[in-house]
């Protein structure tokens, strides 16, 4: 094993938009800044590339080659043993830019209920800090994303400061949908988007590529290789496949002194620093704190309260689909331009959780989706596709998961990874009152749909849903270090040193799109950082 290079300031483990802004914040101060990720850089010039592969029927390579298919089964294998199966590589990165490369990019505040949902609702617990704390943060974090927005959304939490661009009009099916919500007295509006409605910081406008998820092949969605490319500016260092395989603590285990990460030649380094940040999300969090007890923390390094792993949460999804007569130019947009948060705030007595409605402007088959559907060729293909395409609907919903203790991260002993680790083992389940929030959703998705007089082709409800991929609650955030594993500032109670930056610190977690409080968060958590550098 070798030192890799000098002694840091700062050493942040993932270079998704946690990790970069951390180490934008840090560099920019003046900071030495090291910045550790377990998957390669992506050159921007093959996104042309990845999104051709992604959209080509019968591709079986992944974009961003995550899991068996490409390549790297042994790096990402896992572990799903819960109630509810958990397909983890579905929708996770392991690059440079992390789950930015391949993110919808929606990006919405918490409501202010959301912070104090306990003494609101007695529902799960109150966050050691307020919405009013992170409005300045959350005002930072859009203008580092460069979000679109319109402040019409009435039930959404005050803001002091202006979006920084214009927000995307509404779509064809979108007026559909308002006009079929209006009679049903639903309110709709705009939804803020972490991409550019004109050209922002050097990043392209919008081109309409209408591939956002999985690839955005101009740039103009944001993601963390933006800040990164920043952050090397200012002069941080970045070392792309170096996956930390654990972390060392000093004798008296107050504080982190080296990141021992490994290298393509087969080689382990050191990284020593002053201050380490945890940035690779709340599945890898987890497991890198796991895999790293001692003597002194025989349960895995901060883990004194026994809750590192604990309470993992996800967004449950709910669907109603299917057909109108009319055309809805269906796929002419790749994100959403409309929601509604009418159905967001929990009822005081507990009985069910909160509902973010999305209103799809890519919902039913692409023409190529068609083509490869069935064996029609010629006049019969094209009759085929006019009959199936351009006249689907979607309502989707985001739906609250309040945490659960025995819903977890660990280590699965009996399956290792590339390095000889255990992989993380999964578990998670889908409780009551979560259930009876998604038939709620559905009842409302199929009042709008009966509207539109729509033909439902399908639903995805309780028995059909699966998660929304945003990874929350391993590290949990709180006052208290017998119940919570970092405090307000994200820093770990057991260890002085160690900052948690992304979800894993969410002690709730709505059911908003996470990223743009995991970025508030972040930079919260750097000025914290930074005083104690100072």
């Amino acid at each position: 094993m070798t030192d890799r290079g000098p002694r840091a300031d700062v050493c942040v483990i993932g270079a998704g938009p946690a990790g970069a802004l951390v180490a934008h914040r840090a560099a920019k101060a003046g900071y030495s800044v090291v910045v550790l990720d377990a998957g390669p850089r992506f050159d921007f010039e093959g996104r042309s590339e990845r999104e051709e592969r992604a959209i080509r029927p019968g591709s079986s390579k992944p974009p961003w080659n995550m899991g068996e298919e490409g390549g790297h089964g042994k790096r990402d294998a896992y572990t799903s043993s819960g109630p509810k199966e958990y397909p983890l590589n579905t929708a996770r990165v392991k690059g440079v830019g992390g789950s930015t490369l391949h993110w919808q990019g929606m990006v919405m505040r918490l409501h202010e209920r959301d912070f104090r949902l306990h003494s609101e609702t007695g529902m799960g617990v109150d966050w050691p800090l307020s919405y009013a704390d992170l409005r300045p943060y959350y005002a930072r974090a859009e203008r580092a994303f460069g979000v679109a927005g319109a402040s019409d959304n009435p039930f959404a939490p005050p803001r002091t400061t202006p979006f920084p661009l214009p927000a995307f009009p509404p779509s064809h099916s979108d007026a559909m949908f308002a006009e079929a919500c209006e009679s049903l007295e639903i309110t709709t509006h705009s939804v803020p988007n972490a991409r550019n409605s004109e050209s922002y910081r050097g990043r392209s406008e919008c081109l309409g590529y209408g591939t956002c998820k999985p690839v955005c092949p101009s740039g103009a969605k944001y993601d963390a290789t933006a800040t990164i490319d920043g952050a090397e500016k200012a002069g941080a260092v970045v070392i792309d496949r170096a996956p930390v395989q654990h972390l060392e603590h000093d004798d008296a285990g107050d504080r982190v002194v080296a990141a021992v990460y490994a290298t393509p030649d087969g080689k382990t380094h050191r990284q020593e620093a002053s201050e380490f940040v945890l940035a690779a999300g709340g599945v890898e969090i987890p497991r890198l704190l796991l895999l790293s007890k001692s003597p002194q923390y025989p349960d895995g390094l901060a883990n004194s309260s026994g809750l590192v792993g604990r309470y993992f949460t996800d967004h449950f999804f709910a669907g109603v689909g299917g057909v109108v007569d009319e055309r809805t130019r269906q796929h002419h947009v790749g994100f959403n331009t409309t929601e509604s948060h009418q159905f967001y705030d929990q009822p005081a007595d507990g009985s069910r959780t909160a509902i973010k409605l999305e209103f799809w402007n890519y919902a039913g088959p692409t023409p190529a989706d068609i083509a490869l559907s069935g064996s029609s060729l010629g006049d019969d293909l094209l009759d085929n596709i006019r009959e199936e395409y351009g006249n689907h609907l979607a309502v989707g919903a985001l739906v609250e998961q309040v945490p659960q203790y025995e819903n977890r991260v660990t280590l699965d002993d009996s399956k290792t990874d590339d390095h000889g680790n255990p992989v993380p083992e999964i578990v998670w389940s889908l409780d009551d009152r979560t259930r009876r929030t998604i038939e709620r959703a559905n009842r409302i998705q199929h009042r709008i749909m009966d509207e539109l007089d729509a033909n439902v082709r399908w639903v995805i409800g309780p028995e059909k849903t699966g998660p929304a991929f945003h990874h929350m609650g391993t590290t949990r955030m709180g006052t208290d270090p017998k119940s919570s594993v970092v405090g307000p500032d994200m820093r770990t109670h057991d260890l002085d040193n160690l900052t948690v930056a992304g979800s894993s610190v969410f002690p709730t977690t709505g059911a908003m799109n996470p990223t743009l409080t995991i970025a508030a968060l972040s930079l919260s958590a750097a000025d914290e950082l930074l005083d104690r550098l100072a």
